[in-house]
């Protein structure tokens, strides 16, 4: 069984939420949900997400793998997961570490990142609701880690997003850990433990109201694999089967 490496005894840090991925089944289905569908999420991507497929979203030797396929499927040539942690569980504040391979290959789109509850609910719509992107890569551009926050006043639509991206070598070859720390002023973001970038809110002037910052409420978790699509460009049907595996996720909330 893996260790949970609990931050040290003096640390500011509770864990509250975690998946080590210690079994060998389908994701555990008490902690995980899929999001399953075809219609492109809004991005134009060319893979159907599947609900309980081995071949798309399985946990073995203590990862989680989340596995893209050039196969035909409802009304896509390509399948692979989705999953989220709603309405399981989510969060307001705190600290989410996840250890992660990044698939390889053109067309590849793995992401980690959060919706808040209010999406799901249909209280608030994309992109006034918010959102944030942990990590994002894109297969064309190899081991360039995006981390982005996107709402109804800053989002990529307009170009204007809180957001900040760099080189992290060897993310397809080797495990890296991608996370955040978060509260009512800012959300920092790191890779293996160093601060890659900090979004502050209200910096350089921006709205500090729902509409620039939608950052004071609950999120959730979601971990997918998307294929092609306005981002992920053109797909390589060499590439596959493209894995995505995740060692562990862990949430912490302070003491």
């Amino acid at each position: 069984m893996k260790d949970i490496k609990n931050s040290p005894i003096d640390s500011p840090w509770k864990l509250v939420w975690s998946d080590e991925f210690n079994y060998e089944a389908l994701p555990d289905s008490t902690k995980w949900n899929y999001e399953s569908g075809g219609d492109g999420w809004g991005n134009n991507e060319k893979e159907f997400y599947t609900e309980k497929s081995l071949k798309n979203s399985f946990v073995k030797d203590g990862k989680l793998h989340i596995i893209g396929l050039k196969e035909d499927f409802g009304n896509r040539h390509y399948t692979s997961a989705r999953l989220t942690t709603y309405p399981k569980f989510s969060f307001q504040y705190g600290k989410v570490e996840v250890m992660a391979k990044l698939p390889k290959g053109k067309g590849t789109w793995p992401a980690i990142w959060m919706l808040p509850n209010t999406i799901r609910t249909k209280a608030e719509h994309w992109p006034n609701c918010g959102e944030v992107d942990i990590m994002e890569e894109v297969g064309k551009d190899p081991d360039v880690i995006h981390s982005s926050m996107h709402s109804g006043r800053y989002n990529f639509l307009k170009n204007n997003q809180y957001t900040h991206f760099g080189k992290v070598p060897g993310a397809s070859d080797s495990f890296h850990l991608y996370g955040i720390e978060w509260n009512s002023k800012s959300v920092k973001f790191f890779i293996d433990k160093k601060l890659f970038y900090e979004a502050r809110k209200g910096e350089n002037g921006k709205d500090t109201t729902n509409a620039g910052w939608p950052y004071d409420k609950p999120y959730f978790l979601i971990l997918n694999l998307a294929l092609g699509g306005n981002w992920g460009g053109t797909i390589d049907d060499t590439i596959f089967p493209a894995t995505m595996e995740v060692d562990y996720v862990r949430v912490y909330k302070r003491k």
